[in-house]
């Protein structure tokens, strides 16, 4: 079955994460989540990241074999996952920045990343982040640490982002990968029954429907409910009790050509989709409009880093969800692992690693509107005593599903023009710099019943090597002194952005 098949894929690629995830250097307050959701409510994007703990056979070989898999097949659909594409040339292929980035000398150190403290859940705090006005900072959660700031855009403001936003276009955010399907269905070197021990969470020979669906967070583009999951099976005759299990031998049994067929000739709708809206991104550095570089700086004040690492983040993503739009349950973060390089700093970075992922340190978005129905940010386990991957999915709820099972996160924020929620999407690695991806940060944007909603992102990328982020930095730094305005930030930043299509 390719659905499980592409499910294995999103298990293997989360297959080398460490054991144990260092704890904040907080301690979240004892309180009830159904409280802290009362009268709360998205962010955006990623690459969905897959939701596996390490087990015998998620080991790294499986990462490498079924990542190949995963660029051949899903293509933009990656951008949920790891946002992954190949990235590594040839030794003598032409040197580029690759081999400039290496210069005369060591990259300089970096300062600590500044963090702020969440102290307990509704504790405020007064901040002046603009002249002659103090916004209030009001904490949210503290796993993940999330922030709110009533007022962070003035109406005006907003307007304008959005007019910039239409006058530019925007583009659909998720593209099913249509083409080349069976094809490269052919080229994964794994059989059926490594498939079967990759989705056999308890290792007790049968595959239950939370089993897969946990999994299943891209299938063939389409977001995976337990019906959908149960009609699959019924049209290839994969379960043939029809109790929703299946046993080693009758997975065994089951053809894949016979899901290619059953999945050609079902076309996913757009609210079938793991994410469906549309978005642009507009350029915040150097000449650009004076209200989105004013935002930028505000933004800088807000996160207390270094002018480096903000000015060379990504530009600010706009979205725009109509009615009916929603954003499956995800991370903006892909996690850390000896093959894959971030996004940003593979540009300078001399290193032969096969796969990329955007490495978003924060989260900083912004309600550009009202909305009329529905369109809260939800984060489905915030402040939960403990994280469990598998609990996310319970009998026919899945917390993930933004679509149907939005008031059962633990808290949403509603969206309120002119608002920004902040978050950090990593936790510290207690020396100062970025740790393991923050679980608790899962978060989706649940249905908007009535109306459009308008939403805009700016992410502060950070590379959790410390030295490959100073490099960064330095070859930037280089390329605007020596090359003028034609080699400031936005050579690489935001015509690297002006072509994406889908992201974290």
């Amino acid at each position: 079955m390719a659905a499980v098949a592409a499910a294995a894929a999103a298990v293997a690629a989360a297959g080398r994460r460490p054991e144990a995830v260092s704890p904040p250097q907080w301690a979240p307050p004892q309180h009830d989540p159904a409280g802290a959701a009362a009268g709360l409510g998205d962010c955006e994007d990623t690459p969905v990241r897959p939701l596996c703990k390490p087990r015998g056979i998620c080991s790294r070989a499986y990462f490498l074999v079924l990542m190949v898999f995963v660029h051949l097949y899903l293509g933009n659909v990656l951008a949920l996952l790891l946002f992954v594409h190949y990235s590594n040339g040839d030794d003598s292929s032409d040197p580029g920045p690759q081999r400039q980035a290496q210069g005369p000398g060591p990259a300089p150190t970096l300062a600590p990343l500044t963090r702020l403290e969440g102290i307990k859940v509704g504790y405020e705090r007064k901040v002046q982040l603009v002249a002659d006005r103090d916004h209030l900072i009001r904490t949210l959660s503290l796993k993940p640490l999330l922030f709110e700031i009533p007022g962070f855009l003035s109406d005006e403001e907003c307007r304008l982002i959005i007019h910039l936003a239409q006058m530019k276009g925007l583009q659909r955010s998720q593209i099913l990968p249509t083409e080349e399907y069976e094809e490269a269905m052919g080229t994964m070197q794994i059989s059926q029954l490594d498939l079967f021990q990759l989705l056999d969470q308890n290792h007790d020979g049968r595959l239950q429907l939370h089993e897969v669906l946990a999994q299943t967070r891209l299938g063939n583009g389409r977001w995976m409910t337990p019906e959908n999951i149960q009609e699959m099976y019924s049209a290839i005759k994969a379960d043939p009790d029809g109790d929703g299990v299946l046993s080693r031998q009758e997975f065994s049994n089951m053809d894949l050509h016979d899901f290619h067929k059953y999945m050609r000739s079902h076309k996913a709708e757009s609210s079938q989709l793991v994410r469906n809206s549309h978005h642009t991104w507009l350029y915040q550095g150097e000449g650009a409009h004076h209200v989105m570089r004013a935002i930028r700086q505000r933004v800088l004040r807000l996160t207390r880093l270094s002018p480096e690492i903000v000015e060379l983040s990504e530009p600010l993503q706009v979205v725009r969800y109509g009615e009916g739009g929603h954003y499956h349950a995800h991370v903006d973060s892909g996690p850390v692992y000896p093959e894959t390089i971030c996004s940003h700093t593979k540009l300078v970075a001399n290193e032969s690693v096969p796969f990329e992922t955007s490495c978003r340190y924060m989260t900083v978005l912004f309600y550009l509107n009202n909305v009329t129905g529905g369109g809260e940010t939800v984060f489905p386990v915030a402040d939960n005593r403990t994280y469990d991957e598998m609990s996310l999915i319970q009998d026919d709820v899945d917390l993930r599903d933004t679509r149907r099972h939005c008031d059962k996160g633990n808290l949403r924020v509603k969206p309120r023009q002119g608002t920004a929620v902040f978050w950090y999407n990593y936790l510290p690695d207690g020396q100062g710099w970025v740790g393991d991806v923050d679980d608790y940060s899962l978060h989706g944007g649940c249905l908007v019943t009535r109306g459009t909603k308008w939403i805009a992102n700016n992410w502060i990328n950070v590379d959790p090597s410390r030295a490959r982020q100073a490099l960064f930095q330095q070859e930037m730094a280089r390329l605007a002194r020596e090359g003028g305005a034609d080699s400031q930030p936005e050579w690489a930043l935001d015509r690297a952005y002006r072509d994406t299509r889908v992201e974290l």
